[in-house]
């Protein structure tokens, strides 16, 4: 049966409708979290054969990050035709809008679903895109979305982003901060804040929020006082 609790969104997948075989969208340093929205700038010809192929079924793409260099070899699954090996675990998102441009391209907006383990990946679509067959059961609790499962030392937290962002002369809407549910909060902020692959990943793999929120404090207290990085965010293709 289709969950449809109070609150939840009616488009949203209940569990039993998650897709065994998910196309993945490899990008390293961009991370989606359950309950959370990401923004995509398409135009490469596979990905955008993988954004109409979704669209004409179940709307979902898993977002994955390509496995770092020098990373362990347990970490990523590994392909023997020269494909960049990716995480193992993602996040699955649904298509909610998108937009067509005259250039070409497609700029869609992702909702956060579930996390998921990758089993195996299969052979390329007819498109080129890439995909892998899927088990999301190790992190059907994603689908809650309950806003008062975290528990979160706000005022840490709070000090922490202040310290980070005056670090590197960043500027916020604190007011708007200040107001977001702790939930949204902590998902937000580790989805946009500009930290390197390597901590997305680990925020992504958290246990639960309330693991993630210490998590998040714990990397925004060690980078309020390390130079920052060099090296640009990468970008949609």
């Amino acid at each position: 049966m289709t969950d449809r609790r109070p609150g939840r969104n009616p488009f949203d997948p209940g569990f039993e409708q998650l897709p065994d075989t998910l196309p993945i969208f490899p990008l390293s340093g961009v991370l989606l979290l359950p309950g959370g929205k990401l923004p995509l700038n398409v135009f490469e010809p596979r990905y955008l054969a993988m954004v109409f192929d979704a669209l004409a079924g179940h709307r979902m793409i898993g977002m994955v990050q390509p496995l770092q260099p020098g990373g362990f070899a347990g970490d990523g699954l590994p392909t023997d035709d020269g494909r960049p090996p990716v995480h193992r675990i993602g996040c699955a998102g649904r298509i909610v809008s998108f937009n067509e441009t005259e250039d070409g391209r497609l700029l869609l907006a992702l909702s956060g679903v579930c996390r998921f383990e990758i089993v195996r990946e299969l052979d390329p679509a007819q498109g080129g895109y890439r995909r892998v067959s899927s088990v999301f059961t190790p992190y059907r609790a994603d689908l809650d979305h309950d806003d008062d499962a975290v528990e979160l030392d706000r005022e840490r937290l709070m000090a922490a982003l202040a310290a980070f962002f005056r670090s590197r002369n960043l500027s916020t809407d604190w007011e708007a901060v200040k107001q977001s549910a702790d939930a949204n909060l902590v998902t937000s902020l580790s989805m946009v804040l500009p930290f390197g692959p390597a901590e997305k990943q680990a925020l992504l793999e958290a246990a639960d929020s309330t693991a993630r929120a210490k998590l998040l404090i714990a990397f925004l207290e060690m980078n309020a006082f390390a130079p920052p990085s060099d090296t640009p965010p990468s970008k949609a293709n």
